[in-house]
């Protein structure tokens, strides 16, 4: 396991730099943040290190819709250029959405990258991902994941990396961790994992990322099936026609911060959108 701190009792970060690389996950969608900014665990997590460090810097490369073969040509050069101490790094899922994608093959991809980061003395923490059995669109993928999650373990403990186990994190299991697109996580959903993240690295917390959701509030039976069409028209369908014609939400879309800041200097957002 990674310590945050230099030595047992130690007050003092181990890590003064942080780099997110990655996907939607990691870029936060959908937990919104100032104009069209998206917030997410990442940018949580790195709070919770910056208050235990003032020179404390962060960078989020991820982009929303980024395959895995394009995180690792596109982010994983730049977080090596960057010389992070910690590096959070997950990609794939939007590969394993892919009919008759390899989740074998994309893990030996996966693998090359962790070797890359660690080559260059970065620590790094990875992520499953999570169990799908709850979402109609993702049901059907659970093998897959499954698979994938295996090989990731297995690089995990090659690399001497640190996994984030999002498959056995029940909480996000309540529709609740999850957005209106029911894809992406809900900003509840983002400050758990935030809190496992930091719980994992041996940060301090003031929540428990496991607490028990209030009780909810069950939909009738007819409501619950006019969610469902709503949802497959608004969420669903325009997802399939991106696929189809091999588009992604973040084509034209660059790092929200690509550049190691404090925290403090987080920029406003400039990223531009490629013109039709």
């Amino acid at each position: 396991m990674l310590s945050a701190v230099t030595r047992e009792g130690d007050a003092v970060l181990r890590w003064k730099t942080l780099v997110a690389v990655g996907d939607s996950f990691t870029e936060g969608m959908d937990d919104p943040g100032d104009g069209d900014t998206f917030v997410g665990w990442a940018d949580r997590l790195a709070t919770m290190l910056a208050a235990r460090s003032p020179d404390f810097r962060y960078a989020n490369l991820a982009i929303r819709g980024k395959m895995l073969q394009e995180i690792i040509d596109e982010q994983v050069p730049l977080a090596v250029s960057l010389k992070p101490d910690l590096v959070t790094f997950c990609g794939g899922g939007n590969d394993l959405m892919v009919p008759n994608s390899d989740p074998d093959g994309i893990a030996e991809q996966f693998e090359i990258a962790v070797a890359e980061l660690r080559a260059a003395g970065c620590d790094v923490v990875m992520f499953t991902g999570p169990d799908t059995r709850g979402t109609p669109l993702l049901r059907s993928l659970r093998g897959k994941v499954g698979i994938y999650n295996s090989h990731l373990w297995s690089i995990a403990e090659r690399y001497h990396c640190a996994m984030i186990d999002l498959w056995s994190m029940h909480v996000l299991h309540d529709r609740r961790a999850w957005s209106e697109d029911r894809l992406h996580f809900s900003p509840d959903g983002h400050q758990r994992i935030a809190l496992r993240v930091a719980e994992s690295l041996g940060l301090p917390v003031e929540e428990e990322w496991n607490a028990p959701w209030p009780p909810p509030v069950e939909a009738e039976w007819m409501t619950q099936r006019r969610q469902d069409l709503k949802w497959a028209r608004e969420h669903v369908v325009p997802w399939i026609g991106r696929l189809l014609r091999g588009e992604s939400m973040g084509d034209g879309l660059a790092p929200k911060r690509p550049e190691l800041l404090p925290l403090a200097r987080i920029p406003e957002d400039d990223r531009e959108t490629a013109k039709p």
